[in-house]
């Protein structure tokens, strides 16, 4: 980059950021590419101190990014799964500061739970709630954890269909302040090939993406991070890194 300063870097990312974004036929060609490896569980590949994450690397980076900038006090993942993310933003709160991390699952294996527990100061900022997200005990068990900071992330992955994410983003949208984000993930599903879908309750025209627009149609409390979507070429969460502007 020659004797760049650091400030002529930044102008030539995000420019860079820009014009591939507005590259129509590359943007295409990275879906065709998420498509065909889902084939193969392309997202399942990647692991956190020995736990499964299921999202794309490049995703938990751009997770990374929100959580270095806005420093939230928790953050709330409704689907467990493995454990392997809860385990990555206890990380980052090791290192950044924080509370704490709720993971919320209807099903949470006991081993996964004496793994996360072996973790040592990783699993003590851990609360596992084993419970459905859209009920509203979940929602009052969880605000009597966080108390009464706003300075919440909350990511959606769990169920996909329309019905469901809405619920969540309806239920804990208002724990999120001013300037913190929430995610809605796997908003991908509307866009990719009918032939490439697993079977799964949830398809095009039933997704986060969906639920998603619905959602942004009735508040205007919430922008899309356009800049962070952009730049990731490789998304499961397209136009699902929102913040709260008001």
């Amino acid at each position: 980059m020659g004797f760049m300063s650091r400030q002529e870097f930044e102008d030539l990312r995000l420019k860079a950021a820009r014009d591939m974004d507005g590259d129509g036929e590359l943007k295409k060609k990275a879906l065709e590419v998420l498509a065909e490896a889902d084939r193969y569980h392309w997202i399942h590949q990647t692991t956190w101190f020995g736990e499964p994450i299921l999202n794309l690397p490049q995703d938990m980076f751009a997770l990374q990014e929100i959580i270095y900038r806005t420093r939230p006090d928790f953050i709330v993942e409704a689907g467990v799964a493995w454990g392997g993310s809860l385990l990555f933003y206890a990380t980052l709160m090791e290192v950044l500061g924080g509370k704490g991390i709720i993971g919320i699952d209807i099903y949470i294996p006991e081993d996964l739970r004496e793994r996360i527990a072996a973790k040592g100061p990783l699993a003590r900022r851990i609360t596992l709630l084993e419970a459905s997200s859209i009920e509203e005990s979940t929602r009052r068990r969880v605000r009597a954890i966080i108390g009464d900071t706003d300075r919440v992330m909350v990511v959606l992955d769990s169920n996909h269909t329309h019905n469901h994410v809405l619920a969540e983003l309806r239920m804990y949208s208002p724990l999120v302040g001013m300037g913190h984000y929430l995610v809605c993930g796997d908003t991908v599903i509307e866009d990719m090939p009918p032939d490439a879908a697993r079977p799964r309750p949830w398809g095009r025209g039933n997704n986060p993406k969906t639920a998603l627009g619905a959602f942004l149609a009735e508040t205007d409390a919430f922008e899309v991070d356009e800049a962070l979507g952009r730049k990731l070429l490789f998304t499961c969460n397209p136009g699902g890194f929102l913040r709260r502007v008001r």
